[in-house]
């Protein structure tokens, strides 16, 4: 199986992990020569926030893609991918987190996600969920977890 598309998905809580990300994906999309999609997911109080923050005439007038495209940690991520060669392209989502990344997996035909997280105990998976843990159960091609340390 070839790789051809990497699916690497951003959170909310990645700003931390931006060179730990971009680290992994060179080694891996790089000597493949596979595209990457930055793919952010918000949730709507999220969305709400960052258009409002980008200055958005209103939620509505904002697309999905512009405004992850925008996002500070977006833009860092593509701009080191950028730099080592790696061919980008942003995606943007509103929903639940784990689902909306699957469904993007899905539609770009992803050979690879790659999703960051932190270290948790097993009872904090239990009583609070896990987007990387719902990923790596539902993705429809394999998944390359990084954690961080926080």
């Amino acid at each position: 199986m070839a790789l051809e598309t990497l699916l690497l998905a951003v959170g909310p809580n990645d700003a931390n992990r931006v060179e730990e990300l971009a680290d992994t994906v060179i080694d891996i999309a790089g000597p493949a020569g596979a595209d990457v999609v930055i793919a952010h997911v918000f949730t709507d109080e999220e969305y709400e926030n960052v258009v409002e923050q980008l200055e958005f005439a209103a939620v509505a007038e904002a697309d999905a893609d512009e405004v992850a495209d925008r996002h500070t940690t977006v833009r860092e991520l593509r701009d080191l991918l950028t730099a080592a060669e790696i061919s980008t392209s942003v995606q943007g989502a509103v929903g639940d987190h784990g689902d909306e990344i699957v469904d993007l997996a899905k539609s770009v035909h992803a050979d690879l996600v790659v999703v960051g997280g932190r270290k948790r105990s097993p009872t904090g998976k239990a009583v609070f969920g896990s987007v990387a843990q719902e990923v790596m159960l539902s993705s429809p091609c394999p998944v390359t977890f990084v954690r961080g340390d926080e």
